[in-house]
């Protein structure tokens, strides 16, 4: 008989995982320009979601009059023809209701309950993700009377979007960096957020901070202690959907070169991957809202405000059919200082994703079988070569292969070749 070993209930269940969520935020659905030519770029980058704005004062420009505005369905339909799969958020305020206030007391949280079912109900089978406001945070991220107001926002609007018994995916919190920090999203899984959504989102931009602090490395390092603190508060696993994440390419303050912004997209993806609890990361933003390039806000975007791609939208689809397709080994990956060597398998597929943050150096790489020829790889910071053949020989020698292999700042991709298979024999 055989016996049934404990790796291939391992790779049976890898396969049985969701495909990591990568996104990104468009702001094109409340746009009249046309949106087909640009969501067909961002499925040729391997994008696989888009998050836009699902506005209440759009939904409802009369009191008690609801609409969808036919842009909407249009955008929707655009979407899911190109296999992205939609996320709104719902909120805003309404100026028919208190001035925009917030859904905290009636008649402002009926009316907002209301607007969300009609949404929820004319859009049904039009979106995958909902998420219930944006940021509320910002306003007041310390006292705990404004977490319980959102909390019961939460409740309230779970409940209604639940009650159209549609195959959504409903996520809260949207919780900013500040908010993270000064225990925002604690407080929101203390009061039972797990309780009534599938997912907690949050924006932890980090490009505003320290100097020292604002690479992929350092936010990553930052979210998982967030990520082990979550969990302990919990009693259980808290998914984490990054909703917005992006570094800007303004002048001056906060800003980093385009080449930098490309670099930096790739190890925070590849970064988010090492974290089971990250199910997705949307990037913020797609286009560059303004021409001012001296102001971050307006200088996010993977494309140029005149819609001529930067490096990041480049390197994104170099990367991502890597980000969607492996699953991250961690007992194989190593981070030594400034060296990050992450493997990733797919089936008996082995590759290695290399990158330092020092000075260009040559890293020992070891292949998963013996190997013939050069190294192959993907460079990310050389997109538009794609998988390519190295000038760099294997070197093997009883049945063992490596190489010296340049790596930089732009992750490096690297083929090992195909692990060896195992087999179990029959028992005696």
């Amino acid at each position: 008989m055989l016996v049934f070993l404990p790796w291939l209930l391992l790779i049976r269940i890898a396969q049985s995982e969701e495909t990591f969520i990568i996104g990104v935020d468009t702001h094109l659905m409340n746009e009249n320009s046309a949106s087909a030519r640009v969501l067909r770029l961002l499925e040729d980058a391997g994008v696989n979601s888009v998050r836009d704005d699902a506005y209440w004062t759009t939904v409802e420009p009369r009191r008690g009059l609801m609409r969808i505005d036919p842009a909407w369905r249009e955008y929707l339909s655009k979407a899911q023809e190109h296999n992205l799969r939609p996320l709104l958020v719902l909120g805003y305020g309404s100026p028919l209701y208190e001035n925009y206030a917030k859904p905290r007391q009636p008649p402002v949280s009926q009316a907002f309950g209301n607007y969300t079912e009609f949404v929820t109900r004319e859009l049904a089978g039009s979106v995958d993700f909902y998420e219930i406001w944006n940021e509320w945070d910002r306003e007041n991220p310390i006292d705990a009377w404004a977490t319980k107001d959102y909390s019961n926002l939460i409740e309230e609007t779970a409940g209604r979007i639940r009650r159209q018994n549609q195959p959504v995916t409903i996520l809260a919190g949207a919780v900013t960096s500040l908010g993270i920090d000064l225990g925002f999203a604690d407080r929101l899984i203390q009061n039972g957020l797990l309780n009534q959504v599938d997912g907690l989102s949050l924006h932890p931009y980090v490009h505003c901070r320290h100097e020292e602090r604002h690479t992929p490395e350092r936010w990553i390092a930052w979210l998982r202690w967030i990520n082990a603190d979550l969990r302990t508060l919990a009693a259980r696993p808290v998914p984490m959907y990054l909703t917005e994440m992006g570094w800007p390419t303004n002048t001056g303050q906060c800003g980093v070169s385009e080449q930098t912004q490309a670099a930096f997209l790739a190890r925070s993806f590849f970064l988010a991957r090492t974290l089971p609890d990250i199910k997705g990361l949307w990037w913020y933003g797609l286009i560059d809202s303004g021409k001012d390039k001296s102001d971050p806000r307006q200088n996010f975007g993977l494309l140029n405000q005149d819609m001529t791609l930067k490096p990041s939208y480049r390197t994104l689809k170099a990367i991502s059919n890597t980000l969607r397709e492996y699953r991250y080994d961690a007992e194989k990956s190593r981070e030594l200082d400034s060296t990050y060597l992450l493997r990733f398998t797919r089936g008996a597929e082995q590759i290695l994703v290399a990158w330092t943050t020092g000075i260009p150096r040559l890293s020992h790489v070891e292949a998963s079988s013996m190997q013939h020829g050069n190294v192959q790889m993907i460079d990310s910071g050389q997109p538009e070569k794609g998988l390519f053949e190295t000038d760099i020989a294997w070197s093997c020698n009883d049945a063992r292969c490596s190489a010296q292999v340049p790596i930089d700042e732009f992750p490096k991709i690297i083929n090992l070749g195909t692990r060896p298979a195992l087999f179990a024999h029959e028992a005696r």
